[in-house]
């Protein structure tokens, strides 16, 4: 009875194995794809038949697949701080419209002739004085005032791309945290369906009295761990995806999205020349410091306008009740004698000071960013080759060969567990450094303000 029992065991634990394969999702295969080894190799056929037991579960019907692209679109569209330094871009265009408008007329009217004593005919005595005044401004302060704020407009224009630049640069960051997380998240259900056989196969082996039930109080209490990577993983994955969700902004209770993507490296190459050349062509802070200068000389001319005076004509009727009425004319201009602008000419002169100099630092600062964001990003490069070797593998063809080999009473159950933590702890610093690398192809972006991705 005993020999018939050992003899189903292997075979049952064989059958549960194929069972499982047959069962794995469409959901399932993109997760091999981004699970893929860099060199090509195909993946551990035992373990990715099993992947997202659990995961799989969980219903994602109502959840909007979206891509990197789709989510770049709906953030432009909907993240609230995009659409608040579009409002700095309005006000701008308001003072546009200030600056078009001409001084307004004035109009006065005056009694003149009223007794004190109010005795008399009052309406015979008194006269009535209608007048009108218009100033006209010199100096062509006008057609500068509205230079300036055209000039200023372009500021704001470029301030706006300099956060729209960093803002997206965040948003892809967050994009591909979801996916790292994700990976990790369907590692970890692949680890734990897999424990969960083979405490269930160590059972079966010491009910039969093949092995010691040492053997599976080990297996029980190693299982604590790979359950607390699965809550681990959920709890990154989950927290990754909301903070994806306010980013995009919107509608917060709403945003039900399934980023999709993988974290597949692609090969680039770059040289520092001319990366540093695209940055110092594209970079929106380095842009907004030369148009800032260009609104300085723009703010000069019209502070030293501003020290011509204005004319003010007038004219005017006196009416006289019973007598003679007469027009009046007149003409004001005041005397330049104390207050010529001196204070705001030379403010205007300091703020091109300032906006060249801004320059520099702007400049030097691209030079440094371009500079470290490209040797990080080649160490980078140097980290995903070093699985380009072949480890992936070399981790999942051992775990098959373990596996096979318990199954054949050639290993213990102990060497598959060994095997499978291996494996859980090369995949999981793959997809970290799959992470890093994206995250200094990023860096290189942020630097250069220039999509360099394929």
């Amino acid at each position: 009875m005993i020999k018939a029992q050992r003899s189903t065991l292997p075979f049952a634990f064989f059958l549960l194995i194929c069972a499982l394969a047959a069962s794995a999702t469409s959901t399932e295969a993109q997760i091999i794809k981004s699970a893929k080894p860099p060199d090509g190799s195909p993946p551990n056929s035992t373990i990715t038949s099993r992947l997202l037991a659990k995961a799989s579960q969980t219903s994602s019907s109502a959840k909007r697949p979206i891509t990197i692209s789709d989510a770049v679109s709906l953030f432009l569209r909907q993240n609230f701080q995009v659409i608040a330094a579009r409002y700095d871009i309005d006000t701008a265009e308001a003072e546009k419209l200030t600056a078009r408008l001409r001084p307004n007329p004035g109009v006065t009217v005056g009694f003149e002739g009223v007794p004190l004593n109010f005795s008399g005919n009052l309406l015979a005595e008194q006269q009535y004085a209608y007048n009108i005044s218009q100033t006209f401004e010199l100096g062509g302060k006008r057609g500068k005032r509205i230079s300036v704020a055209n000039a200023n407009t372009e500021v704001a224009r470029a301030e706006f791309e300099t956060v729209l630049w960093q803002l997206t640069n965040d948003l892809k960051r967050k994009f591909y945290a979801v996916i790292l997380t994700k990976s990790l998240l369907d590692l970890a259900n692949q680890n734990e369906t897999t424990f969960e056989e083979v405490v269930k196969h160590t059972s079966e082996l010491v009910q039969a009295g093949e092995v010691s039930g040492l053997d599976l109080t080990r297996l029980e209490v190693e299982k604590l761990k790979f359950d607390t990577d699965l809550a681990n993983a959920q709890r990154d994955y989950e927290v990754a995806l909301r903070d994806l969700r306010v980013t995009l902004g919107g509608d917060y209770r709403t945003m039900e999205i399934d980023p999709t993507g993988t974290l597949d490296p692609i090969t680039y190459d770059f040289t520092f020349a001319d990366l540093r050349d695209k940055a110092l062509a594209a970079r929106p802070d380095l842009k907004a410091a030369k148009l800032s200068e260009s609104a300085a000389d723009e703010s000069i001319r019209l502070q030293d306008a501003q020290r011509i005076p204005n004319l003010d004509l007038a004219a005017g009727i006196n009416q006289v009740p019973g007598g003679t009425s007469f027009f009046t004319y007149g003409v004001g201009i005041t005397l330049p004698v104390h207050d010529r602008n001196q204070g705001e000419r030379a403010k205007a002169r300091i703020e091109k000071e300032k906006a060249q100099n801004q320059q520099r630092l702007v400049t030097n600062q691209i030079l440094g960013d371009v500079d470290k964001a490209l040797i990080a990003f080649e160490i980078q490069k140097r980290r995903v080759d070093l699985y380009r070797t072949g480890v992936i593998a070399k981790v999942n063809s051992i775990q098959d060969l373990t596996e096979y080999s318990l199954k054949a009473g050639e290993s213990s159950v102990l060497d598959l567990l060994d095997a499978i933590r291996t494996r859980r702890e090369t995949l999981a610093g793959f997809y970290q450094t799959l992470f890093d690398y994206e995250s200094a192809l990023l860096d290189l972006e942020l630097a250069t303000a220039t999509p360099l991705q394929k």
